[in-house]
């Protein structure tokens, strides 16, 4: 009887320490993915300020076959999940390298890491002196994003029924709608810069070419927020409600993530701002929040 315990005790041993090293390890490959993309999205001429404001151990990744999303992020969890096409060899080991992926990948891949610095910062919002652009966001949520507009039908954009949302859902449509901008901004850039054009950030015809896009983009509402509804009989409905153009990103918000996340040089900002004040000069929700007395 003794032998038999001693054996199950050195089992209970070897499978403990069998699971503190593949934790360690998971760790490990988690850190080493983050470093390996902000190394080679230097390389690429892409955004990594704010990849650097995050720990590298802060994120834990994996690869799944995702069905309804390309990519996933879990704030709760600072865990990030990514389709297994992603991976080298489809593997599900480890990350590709960036300049084998495509331009839609890279811009998948932006959104979800804009999302971890989100959370990062979020997360350390009660250490120390809030951080300005975390700041910024939450005047955003509860000036911008309490009470929004939204396209019931996605088809139908000139349908549009208002919605007061809870913290969560405001939060979560302006993570999102950031996060579009983000990942539209690498998407569209790189597009531009294909087959060796000049970088958009010194002035000339591709700088004003991407400007047009982005008055494009905005104009057709493509730079706007959605949220899973809380209300269990209309998340059965549908799992996103999106936003209407009317409550796209305002020009105040595009200006910060510009200088802020994406570095843009203060030239190029001022003259984004400028193409951007014309189109949403009459609309109600994309007014800066100084400019909407009482909708908080």
């Amino acid at each position: 009887m003794y032998p038999i315990v001693g054996s199950l005790v050195a089992l209970l041993v070897c499978l403990s320490t069998l699971l503190t090293l593949g934790s360690g390890t998971a760790s490990d490959s988690s850190g080493h993915i983050w470093k390996q993309i902000t190394a080679e999205a230097e390389s690429l001429g892409l955004p990594t300020r704010f990849l650097r404001t995050v720990p590298v151990d802060f994120v834990g990744f994996e690869f799944d076959d995702l069905q309804a999303f390309a990519a996933e992020y879990h704030p709760s969890e600072h865990r990030m999940v990514l389709n297994r096409t992603l991976s080298f060899n489809v593997a599900g080991g480890t990350l590709r390298p960036l300049a084998r992926l495509t331009h839609a990948e890279l811009e998948t891949l932006y959104h979800e890491l804009f999302h971890a610095y989100m959370d990062y910062l979020s997360t350390t919002e009660t250490q120390g002196q809030p951080d300005p652009f975390l700041s910024f966001a939450r005047e955003q949520q509860q000036c911008r994003y309490g009470a929004v507009l939204i396209n019931p039908v996605v088809q139908r954009k000139k349908e549009t029924e208002e919605r007061f949302l809870s913290e969560r859902e405001s939060w979560e449509a302006l993570n999102e709608g950031w996060a579009v901008f983000v990942g539209w901004t690498v998407w569209s850039q790189l597009e531009m810069r294909h087959g060796g054009g000049q970088s958009i950030q010194k002035p000339g015809k591709l700088r004003d070419a991407w400007l047009r896009r982005l008055e494009e983009a905005d104009r057709e509402g493509k730079l706007r927020g959605y949220y899973e509804p809380e209300d269990p009989t209309e998340r059965s409905v549908t799992r996103k409600r999106f936003l209407a153009a009317t409550s796209r990103l305002s020009s105040e918000e595009i200006g910060r993530l510009m200088t802020g996340p994406m570095e843009f040089p203060s030239d190029l900002v001022k003259q984004a701002l400028k193409r951007l004040a014309g189109a949403q000069g009459s609309l109600h929700h994309a007014k800066s929040c100084n400019q909407i007395p009482g909708n908080n």
